[in-house]
């Protein structure tokens, strides 16, 4: 089966313990009522806005949870002011899906040793003071994007073009991860180049045109775009569209989700994009286990596949 195509899967533990457990100074009882607080970074991306549709629709499966989402606006210190909310309230558990990895760590490692079990999301944190991490595989996703750069360029050895880059942000370490995970795979080409200066898009759509626009005014002859999630690769793609040039370049991202990045490689706006999914869900799941006795993992690495013409119709809403 093509690398690209497959569905990969991380493990989830558990081992059961009996009725009561106490963890970080608390005990916690079977049946009882939790407050959940949740700090995300913005509601505004559309990955975000679909991250807390499935959060809220998991929460709702469980009558003795109460979900408290705060909107960090984008702003660390913002998130940090949520964080130490929440830490004030002494909620049972704290899901944080950080902007940045530095400018969090400390609030999250204050929240655990107050005994507060806090569940990273999507984006890690430094060190391992937090109870556990869901969230996907970023360097597994940019080699398979890698990968997929190398074969329709021309194949191992034989690769060539010119490659742009759409970076998300440099202070998050997702947009790191695609970053060197591609080029494990590009890397090792000589003829494949990557065109442009690094340009931090802060994971917006508006900001990958404007990118985009710059770059084509210096380079106009870019073969393949990849950009670190599908709206700036849909944002570079209106950009090459403006300059009459779209349907000479290749366009992957990343999130696929239904109503976007799915829609767009269907339509024939994006050549691929790889699953991101939303850890929401699994992490509420993961933490009523853990309330409930269970042992959890450190870590929960969520699944990811390839989406291409051939099979985009079956990952579009219905």
């Amino acid at each position: 089966m093509n690398r690209n195509r497959r569905l990969i899967t991380g493990a989830l533990l558990s081992a059961p313990f009996a009725g009561l457990m106490i963890k970080a100074g608390y005990v916690h009882a079977q049946g009882k009522k939790y407050r959940f607080g949740f700090s995300q970074v913005t509601t505004v991306e559309p990955w975000r806005v679909q991250f807390n549709k499935d959060m809220k629709a998991e929460a709702a499966r469980h009558p003795n949870v109460d979900l408290v989402i705060a909107d960090a606006n984008d702003r660390t210190d913002k998130q940090n002011a949520d964080m130490e909310n929440f830490i004030a309230q002494k909620m049972d558990v704290i899901f944080i899906s950080p902007k940045e990895s530095a400018g969090l760590t400390g609030v999250v490692e204050k929240a655990f040793k107050a005994g507060i079990p806090v569940f990273v999301l999507d984006r890690e944190v430094n060190g391992d003071q937090y109870t556990q991490f869901v969230g996907g595989d970023n360097v597994l996703i940019g080699k398979g994007v890698g990968e997929f750069i190398v074969k329709t360029q021309g194949g191992a050895g034989k690769a060539k073009g010119n490659i742009v880059e759409v970076w998300g942000g440099f202070g998050t370490q997702a947009s790191h991860d695609r970053h060197d995970g591609m080029m494990s795979f590009v890397g090792k080409e000589s003829g494949l180049k990557i065109v442009g200066q690094r340009v931090d898009c802060d994971w917006k759509q508006d900001k990958a045109y404007d990118y985009m626009k710059t770059v084509l005014r210096v380079n106009p002859q870019v073969d393949l775009v990849f950009a670190h999630n599908d709206p700036m690769a849909y944002g570079a793609y209106l950009a090459a569209k403006d300059a009459g040039v779209e349907k000479k370049i290749k366009f992957v991202g990343a999130d696929g989700l239904p109503n976007e990045g799915a829609v767009w490689v269907e339509k024939g706006i994006l050549t691929a994009t790889f699953v991101y999914p939303t850890p929401g869900g699994e992490a509420l799941r993961q933490a009523l286990k853990m309330l409930g006795g269970e042992k959890i993992p450190k870590k929960v690495i969520m699944p990811t596949q390839g989406i291409f013409a051939d099979n985009a119709k079956q990952f579009v809403a219905s």
